[in-house]
């Protein structure tokens, strides 16, 4: 029954007495929001905004009474706190029981074989009392192996259980959705535990053999395994690379019929120990134009002694059965050679056969021999070449491949060159010495490039000077006026010295300043560079600076933008 309890009287009607002076009878706000998270609050005042006569307890500090400590109060108890619990997961993390065994597999309709054994492998889990099967594979079954069942609980019987650790056992069978697994042994780990756990283990069993893993074994031949060599391919393949020893000779084969001395050239590739025989045809001889005696390959010096009745004449030598191949201390000059049953007489060799012997082979001797008919040398051949003169049409160089190649080609670059200078550029402030007053003002920047030896000049533009700037003159390698047209000689930067005259077809530069760049390439080549062109350089960047030279000429010359030598118009105005 309500009351007012300020009155004593019972809230009825007829005996209700209110504060007409109070307006407010809701229940006080405990809870709050802060920061977007609720917090609860203490009351400070009751119903209708009495004032609360005694201090109340908050929600949190009356739940943190029943967490206080005892012993702060009580003292401490006589019985001694329960053990923390562990749970299994923790305890038997990463420890597996394996067990080893088999089942048999029928075969139907193969008079071979009525069963085959295939091994299996059991994990128990001992974590989650899970159990996994694996059959290891075999190379070549013809049979899907691995995981035959995956990482479960297995069920023991109809009624729902499943089975532990305590029903496995060493020499039992186990079921498993109705296959039937002989378990034959475990490992060690797996015996201390059960042994641990008081399970009497039984007698370890062995894996019967698989018929026809056997039948197969008979069949298949013995496979014979060769020791590989300690000789190391790839060392002598990147160091003996495009290396041959180039041997003379005269190959007599005038006791046969219609024979006669035939000179030869031998060839011996240093990158795989092969032999190449080559003939020597003079002009108008009436041979047949193919020059190949033999085509390049590895020539047997011996045979192993069981294969010497060998029908070479029908069939080739396999490597297996050669006991001995040619090397380079078989090739003597001076000696005759026999290569594939004909003999030849070495006369002669080139000068990088004679210093590969004296450093590698010194004991090897080089004796003289007479040669009734001796090879034209190296030196003969080539001054019997008479380049005819150039014709004007395109670089020297390209001329020159009409008369190299019947389908001429580009001419060659040289690769290390490329790789090492490019965009390297060296740049110099240039002034035309023209008799022309109206070539008074004009400036020109001229570049060269390291990585082919070309030379392009650019005109800095000039506003209102009625000339228009860019490009002068393209990449191209300019010849020195002293040179001939057989014989160019090419400007090159030990040649730009501050306050020298540059003649490009018929203009006349003066090399006037220089980038920072040039002197820095200079001292690096300073044994190549004459001492006048790097001192006057020197004396231009370092002796009176930026601020000594032209006004403005420094600045322009830096300020240029970067360039790339990736082409021959490298430097050049954006149409």
């Amino acid at each position: 029954m309500s009351y007012d309890s300020s009155h004593g009287f019972c809230f009825l009607p007829g005996y209700t007495s209110r504060d007409v002076t109070k307006a407010a009878f809701h229940k006080p706000q405990t809870l709050g929001f802060k920061n977007g998270y609720g917090v609860p609050q203490r009351p400070k005042v009751g119903i209708g905004q009495e004032t609360l006569l005694s201090n109340q307890l908050s929600l949190n500090e009356s739940k943190q009474i029943p967490n206080e400590d005892p012993i702060l109060y009580y003292g401490s108890s006589a019985k001694n706190r329960p053990l923390d619990f562990v749970p299994a997961r923790v305890i038997y993390d990463k420890k597996v029981l394996r067990f080893f065994g088999y089942f048999q597999q029928t075969v139907l309709f193969s008079p071979e074989e009525e069963y085959r054994v295939r091994p299996v492998v059991l994990y128990y889990y001992l974590e989650d009392d899970s159990i996994g099967l694996f059959e290891p594979p075999v190379e070549n079954s013809g049979m899907p192996q691995g995981k035959l069942i995956k990482r479960q609980r297995l069920p023991k019987n109809d009624r729902g259980e499943h089975y532990h650790w305590k029903d496995l056992n060493v020499a039992m069978d186990l079921c498993v959705y109705g296959v039937k697994y002989r378990v034959t042994h475990c490992d060690r780990y797996t015996q201390e535990f059960m042994e641990s756990q008081g399970v009497v283990l039984n007698e370890p069993e062995q894996i019967p053999a698989d018929p026809y893993a056997q039948h197969r074994n008979k069949l298949e031949p013995q496979i014979a395994y060769t020791t590989p060599s300690e000789f190391d391919r790839l060392k002598q393949f990147i160091t003996m690379d495009r290396k041959v020893l180039r041997f003379f000779g005269l190959w007599d084969s005038s006791d046969r019929l219609y024979g006669d001395t035939l000179p030869v050239i031998i060839q011996y590739y240093l990158v795989d120990d092969s032999v190449e025989i080559r003939e020597v045809h003079e002009a108008n001889s009436g041979r047949d134009p193919f020059p190949v005696l033999m085509r390049r390959q590895r020539v047997h010096k011996t045979i192993k002694p069981g294969c010497e009745p060998f029908p070479s004449c029908v069939l080739e030598v396999s490597p297996q059965e050669v006991h001995e191949f040619y090397m380079p201390r078989d090739f003597v000059v001076g000696e005759t050679l026999t290569l594939m049953g004909r003999n030849f007489l070495l006369y002669n060799c080139d000068d990088f056969t004679r210093e590969y012997y004296q450093q590698n082979h010194p004991d090897v001797p080089f004796k003289t021999a007479q040669a009734d008919r001796k090879l034209p040398t190296q030196t003969q051949r080539e001054t019997q070449k008479v380049v005819p003169p150039y014709n004007g049409w395109g670089t020297l160089e390209d001329s020159l491949q009409n008369c190299l190649h019947l389908i001429p080609g580009p001419p060659k670059k040289d690769l290390m060159k490329l790789l090492e200078n490019e965009n390297k550029v060296l740049r110099y402030s240039v002034r035309l010495d023209s008799q022309n007053p109206q070539d008074a003002g004009r400036r020109f920047v001229m570049a060269y490039y390291l990585c082919n030896d070309m030379v392009s000049i650019w005109e800095i533009p000039t506003r209102n000077s009625g000339i228009i700037g860019g490009k002068f003159l393209k990449g191209t390698r300019i010849p020195k006026p002293a040179s001939s047209v057989e014989q160019p000689q090419y400007y090159a930067p030990a040649d730009f010295a501050i306050g020298s005259t540059v003649d490009v077809f018929k203009h006349r530069f003066v090399i006037t300043d220089a980038d920072h760049y040039v002197l820095k390439y200079l001292e690096s080549q300073s044994e190549n560079i004459p001492t006048h062109t790097l001192s006057s350089v020197r004396q231009r960047l370092l002796g009176e600076g930026a601020a000594g030279g032209p006004p403005g000429t420094q600045d322009q010359l830096l300020a240029l933008p970067p360039v790339s030598a990736a082409g021959a118009e490298i430097l050049g105005v954006q149409e």
